[in-house]
């Protein structure tokens, strides 16, 4: 089977290729240890949500489409229904489901992929060492609750003394590359449902 995602995330224009490097290798490493090694789909970093969504619709009717087209999207703000996606984006952002889209089609970050950072906490604490500061982070229990703002700045403010502070690009992809996928599986019910999804897809 064939397949594409289309990921939010990476820059586009004249200075982005670096970027969208980042992006496709940290989502790559995250698949990679969630068991995808071998049947790995072809990752887009599209940029903003708006743009992964214009690539996405472009793919639907693409003469070369994928067995399996898809999203990945940070949700904005919390679900209502974790299985009603485009329900959810109408409302969020008034986008139309294309006709031939399934709610499976589209995957969410809970509120935004700052979510999946804070979750693990193992992780977070290889990869800023002893100046971060953990007792700042949001509770695990209903992160995905949480406004998508509170959860970035949550991040921000814990490591605000390390030498790496968190910032969204670069550094933000390198930390989703260490991510260990049991434990966003155990915070984090938008993430079961990706790995859902994709076993059955891939």
């Amino acid at each position: 089977m064939s397949a594409i995602l289309y990921l939010e995330g990476g820059a586009r224009g004249p200075d982005s290729k670096d970027l969208q490097i980042r992006c496709r290798e940290g989502f790559r490493k995250l698949l990679e240890k969630c068991g995808y090694r071998g049947r790995l789909p072809r990752l887009m970093a599209s940029g903003s949500r708006e743009a992964a969504f214009d690539d996405f619709k472009t793919a639907l009717v693409g003469s070369a489409r994928a067995d399996y087209v898809a999203l990945w999207i940070d949700s904005e703000d919390p679900l209502k229904d974790i299985e009603a996606a485009w329900n959810h984006l109408l409302l969020c952002d008034e986008w139309p489901q294309p006709e031939g889209a399934t709610d499976d089609q589209v995957l969410f970050m809970t509120t935004c992929m700052e979510t999946f950072i804070v979750a693990d906490r193992a992780a977070l604490a290889e990869h800023y060492g002893d100046e971060l500061q953990v007792s700042t982070l949001l509770p695990l229990v209903n992160l995905e609750t949480r406004s998508r703002r509170d959860i970035q700045d949550t991040l921000t403010h814990a490591t605000r003394n390390c030498g790496n502070g968190y910032s969204k690009g670069k550094r933000s992809f390198e930390i989703l590359g260490k991510l260990a996928p049991d434990t966003l599986a155990k915070h984090l019910p938008s993430f079961v449902r990706t790995q859902r999804i994709l076993d059955r897809t891939l």
